[in-house]
């Protein structure tokens, strides 16, 4: 094997808090006691890509916890110096300012910026905010919305990216990556055409979120996301803001407010509470946990798609 075997050992991942995932379960692979290529992936998202295209070859890790809210994410000088025993780095630069940093000081060979592997876009609404309010960005130092994973297309365009990367770092597996690469893709625009075909005939086309996540997902499928902020999700909206969707509710049919499992919901269900709305649960996918509607990312933008089917009275 090409790769230089530098494995996290059982101590340095329990004080990383890296959570060995679904694919690479086994104690062994947790613990780093095999010779398989290193991954450490900044949150879900990316880890799931890493396990996908990885398969039996790859160990990976991920330095977001299930249930921790992946922005909120603090790595310590001590868990900067133990990323140096990675092989790969997957991470998604502006979403996690500390991974960015951590990343960029770092040593490893191989760091894969999904930013980079796809088109980001700003959507103009991460960090707006309004009358009594406070702003919350999440956008990167270019202003561009992160949230690409959210769109089956664009996420297929960085799972390419980061399929050639595993080729080129680990060139003796690189036939089973390129194979698990387009198996890949391959569900993904399965999952597209799913949210085609499933939102094409809605009565509505307008969604309220407590959480402006889902701009891609919204352009891809000719849909318009308003959402409540982005602001602290423990704040409530203004008596103003609460007007103003009450009277765009009624204009659009909007019927749910949506509200999401890592975050309080308790922004989206006072503005349902006062505009008379429904509300459920519209996953960001940013980790898996038992709150989830799912036990990966396919079922869960499945669930997703099925929420904002009913929400928006698909024909």
């Amino acid at each position: 094997m090409n790769v230089r075997r530098r494995l996290i050992p059982a101590a340095a991942a329990a004080s990383l808090g890296l959570g060995a995932l679904t694919a690479c379960s086994s104690d062994s692979a947790a613990t780093g006691n095999t010779d398989k290529f290193d991954v450490v992936a900044s949150f879900y998202p990316m880890a799931f890509l890493a396990e996908q295209i990885g398969g039996d070859h790859a160990n990976v890790t991920s330095l977001t916890e299930p249930g921790q809210e992946p922005h909120d994410l603090e790595i310590s000088t001590q868990q900067r110096a133990q990323l140096e025993e990675a092989d790969a780095a997957l991470y998604l630069k502006g979403l996690q300012p500390a991974v960015d940093k951590a990343f960029d000081q770092t040593g490893i060979e191989t760091k894969i910026d999904a930013a980079t592997l796809t088109h980001l876009e700003d959507h103009g609404t991460s960090g707006h905010s309004h009358e009594g309010e406070e702003g919350h960005s999440e956008e990167d130092e270019h202003g561009r919305d992160p949230h690409v994973w959210l769109d089956p297309v664009k996420y297929a365009e960085i799972a390419q990216g980061v399929g050639r990367a595993f080729e080129k770092a680990d060139p003796d597996h690189a036939a089973d990556y390129k194979k698990n690469t387009e198996a890949l893709v391959t569900k993904l625009k399965g999952l597209d055409g799913d949210f085609e075909n499933g939102l094409r005939n809605t009565k509505s086309k307008v969604f309220f979120t407590n959480h402006a996540a889902f701009g891609y997902l919204a352009e891809r499928y000719g849909l318009t996301q308003e959402a409540i902020s982005g602001v602290d999700p423990d704040s409530e909206p203004s008596g103003a803001r609460v007007r103003e969707l009450q009277q765009e509710a009624k204009a659009d049919g909007v019927t749910t407010v949506f509200y999401e499992t890592l975050v309080s919901d308790k922004t989206a269900k006072t503005l349902a509470r006062d505009a008379n709305l429904k509300t459920d649960v519209l996953d960001p996918v940013e980790g898996i946990t038992d709150k989830s509607r799912g036990d990966d990312y396919f079922q869960v933008m499945e669930a997703n798609l099925k929420a904002l089917q009913t929400a928006l009275g698909a024909k």
